[in-house]
């Protein structure tokens, strides 16, 4: 493991949770949106996560030092990223409101099918996580910083 692999692997997990903190928090402002660019109501957004591997040759080839006698296990994680973000598929809900400007021609209005207390769940399960990731690259700085100084 490299020097500076634990504080990219943090940094990942804080960049993609950051990433689900701003899509979650776009669901949840969007919960009541009737009319999109789409013409319909808004669709809830999902971040779909994919762990970064880095093999072990491509990771050795720029380390200075390399024993030629050791085996190369196949694959080592080098972080978290964004695999994409996804559209729900879920039918919107609809409401019975004939006075509202988009009503259909029965007087039903069409509103995302997003639940305000899931979303709020899922942040906070998100800054949750981007925390951990804050005590991970923390921890490591540390213990580098100790490093150091005994080597002083």
């Amino acid at each position: 493991m490299g020097f500076f692999d634990g504080y990219n692997i943090a940094s990942s997990g804080m960049s993609a949770q950051r990433t689900r903190i701003n899509v979650v928090s776009a669901n949840i402002a969007n919960a009541q949106t009737t009319h999109s660019t789409d013409g319909g109501p808004y669709k809830k957004q999902n971040v779909v996560f994919q762990e970064m591997l880095l093999s072990e040759k491509e990771k050795l080839a720029a380390s200075p030092i390399q024993d030629k006698e050791t085996p190369l296990p196949n694959k080592n994680l080098s972080g978290v990223g964004i695999k994409q973000i996804v559209e729900s598929k879920e039918e919107p809900i609809m409401k019975f409101e004939p006075d509202h400007p988009d009503a259909n021609e029965d007087g039903y209005v069409a509103y995302p099918n997003i639940n305000p207390v899931i979303e709020m769940v899922d942040l906070i399960e998100a800054m949750r996580s981007y925390e951990a990731n804050v005590s991970a690259f923390t921890t490591h700085k540390s213990i580098d910083s100790k490093t150091l100084e005994i080597l002083r």
